[in-house]
């Protein structure tokens, strides 16, 4: 069925089915881009108001936003478990391994939170605020587009150990980051398309130590991270002290969203371990990675695509779950 018909569609006979044929269109049978145009047509827009103003403000806030968007979806699936504070029986995601010290974009969501329920209370979920936020941000760095299918509600609570279990880290195996995509619907496609995000943002010298200085004591760094980019990060990065120190993923266009992340990989130039396997440990993925080094409109095409199938992971729809009021606590706190 055709985008238009869809809407069509939506206008007549929103009273009468609620959900709309649209949804199929996008994978999910609850979640089509529609969700809000009658119940609050203003939402898009406000959602892409605040956070341009957040990243002409601090243009790191994009690659923030996009992560959270990711974290969120990875544990219990896109629900805004991530967004929680500790109260009560709930203790935050925000203190997982992957989230401590390095989740941040927040307070951009709680901006964008209170002018949502300022022009339609009680109507647009904190988890669609996040997935509408990580495509306004690829946008404004020069990356695709897409349309995000909406209608996820909000969790009622979190899953700090799902935090800590599921989401990928910069040191697993290939095999165990493969593993932990799969576990969420997620194929190999998927996996190289989404990494690519990293063409944006920064990590810290303790996510990828390991890769500068060779745990058997010879002091050479991994032989998959070539070494006179290793030697430009060591100063920065010593055997101890500098964690918090901020480095590129992405070196040659930092702030843009390109298809040097793949380029860099080829040339063993990628940050952290969980980047650079994907050209070193699998053969189907290290051909993605060429492709997509060579044809950056193949990687826009599918990053698009795995970013709303990875919007669709789990959402709570219908009766299940809440729109928050606040972010940050549910609604009878």
């Amino acid at each position: 069925m055709a985008k238009s018909s869809c809407s069509v569609l939506f206008a007549l006979f929103i009273a009468f089915f609620p959900l709309c044929l649209c949804s199929q269109t996008y994978g999910s049978g609850y979640l089509f881009p529609q969700f809000y145009d009658h119940s609050c047509p203003q939402a898009q827009d406000i959602v892409k108001s605040i956070v341009s103003k957040a990243f002409a403000k601090d243009p790191r806030m994009a690659a923030s936003l996009l992560r959270l968007h990711f974290h969120d979806c990875f544990v219990k699936g896109c629900d805004a478990s991530l967004l929680l504070d500790s109260s009560g029986s709930i203790v935050s995601e925000k203190r997982s391994n992957p989230n401590r010290n390095s989740a941040r974009g927040f307070e951009v969501i709680d901006e964008i939170k209170y002018a949502l329920e300022k022009e339609c209370p009680e109507t647009v979920s904190c988890a669609d605020a996040l997935a509408l936020a990580a495509r306004d941000s690829t946008v404004l760095t020069g990356g695709p587009s897409w349309e995000v299918p909406l209608g996820r509600r909000d969790s009622k609570g979190a899953s700090l150990s799902g935090s800590n279990n599921d989401i990928p880290a910069p040191n697993n195996t290939f095999q165990t980051i493969l593993t932990k995509f799969k576990r969420q619907g997620l194929d190999l496609v998927d996996l190289v398309a989404l990494s690519g995000s990293h063409t944006i943002g920064n990590s810290r010298c303790t996510s990828f130590r390991q890769r500068l200085y060779n745990q058997s004591g010879n002091g050479k760094p991994d032989m998959t991270l070539d070494q006179s980019y290793a030697a430009t990060l060591r100063p920065r990065c010593p055997r101890s002290g500098g964690d918090q120190n901020l480095f590129f993923l992405d070196f040659v266009t930092p702030t843009k969203f390109d298809n040097h992340y793949f380029k860099n990989l080829i040339m063993y130039k990628g940050l952290l371990s969980s980047d650079e396997v994907l050209f070193t440990k699998n053969r189907e993925s290290k051909e993605l990675v060429k492709l997509y080094a060579a044809n950056e409109d193949a990687f826009f095409e599918q990053f698009a695509k795995s970013m709303v199938k990875m919007g669709n992971i789990s959402p709570l729809t219908g009766a299940r779950g809440e729109i928050r009021r606040v972010c940050r606590r549910v609604n009878h706190v």
